[in-house]
């Protein structure tokens, strides 16, 4: 088959999905995601953050990490996701439970949430997961869900970073999770987003922004591979994007105290089989930072009740 008539199938399949898709929700009457100045919280406990980083279908992985959370009873007050950390991350700060969330991504079908239109920007639109997302939260904003919680989007025309901790949740995961070149550029108040990973993949320093005492940050990202040169100027480019990732997300987990990087390997192909062994490397992974947590846990604790004054 030569490459022209399987790039002509490709558009004519896109095509047809485009046609087949539902008309998404929407939920219009929300008000759009804002990027509002932020307001430290206090407490006299400490008050931990878990920061979900980018990864694409390695943030199956992330389920896991909240599995062993929830089992140990480690608190977690606010919540920061980039990516598909953002789409873990919205749904575990509206309160939804390590075993829903689980149930969630085991049930989900690979292409269940895109919805394809061609278009020299992209070719999946996203309102399908902004419509998800907006479904499971019964439609809350940012600041109506469980935990405080911030998604990270760049906006595309100056590369800033903006941290949306107000309005329409599943539009704000959208933006944050809109992969250039795979989906369209989202418009919010005027301004176009795209993926958070490509400024903030592992966004520690803003969970800190938001008040926490301690930051547990989940770094599921490809590192780059080095054992084989790129084969060709597509490969190329594709290293030079992961290097630079890891070199920007290296430099903001720095200022986490506690780092859980799931062993994952090369990314599986997603099925149930994948799913349940991501899950499992996240579980894995921060059963084995448990000890440092406890210790942070205690740390933060005995500082502050020294630190209160004498009644």
């Amino acid at each position: 088959m030569s490459g022209i008539f399987k790039r002509f199938c490709l558009v004519l399949s896109l095509l047809l999905l485009s046609a087949c898709a539902s008309a998404p929700i929407n939920n219009q009457n929300i008000p759009p995601p804002e990027a509002l100045p932020i307001v430290a919280a206090k407490s006299d406990r400490p008050l931990v953050a878990l920061v979900l980083g980018s990864g694409g279908n390695r943030g199956f992985a992330h389920v896991g990490v909240i599995k062993v959370l929830e089992e140990n009873h480690i608190p977690v007050d606010i919540v920061v996701g980039t990516s598909v950390g953002s789409v873990v991350g919205a749904l575990y700060a509206g309160g939804i439970h390590a075993a829903e969330l689980e149930k969630l991504a085991l049930n989900l079908e690979q292409g269940q949430l895109n919805d394809y239109e061609l278009s020299f920007d992209g070719y999946i639109r996203g309102e399908r997961l902004q419509d998800f997302i907006n479904n499971e939260l019964h439609d809350r904003t940012i600041e109506q869900l469980d935990k405080p919680f911030a998604a990270i989007a760049t906006e595309l025309s100056t590369g800033k970073a903006a941290a949306f901790n107000h309005g329409n949740t599943g539009m704000a995961v959208r933006a944050s999770s809109s992969i250039p070149g795979v989906f369209l550029p989202i418009l919010i108040n005027g301004a176009e987003y795209v993926d958070g990973g490509l400024k903030d993949p592992v966004p520690v320093k803003i969970a800190q922004q938001m008040g926490a005492d301690i930051v547990i940050a989940v770094d599921v990202s490809k590192l780059p591979q080095s054992n084989q040169r790129p084969s060709n100027a597509l490969q190329i480019w594709i290293q030079g994007a992961r290097i630079m990732q890891q070199t920007i997300a290296e430099n903001e987990i720095k200022a986490a105290q506690v780092v859980i990087r799931p062993q994952i390997g090369a990314t599986p192909k997603i099925d149930p089989a994948s799913k349940q062994s991501l899950v499992k490397a996240g579980e894995d992974a921060a059963n084995a930072a448990l000890p440092e947590i406890r210790y942070w846990l205690k740390r933060i604790s005995d500082e502050k009740l020294l630190k209160q004054p004498v009644r």
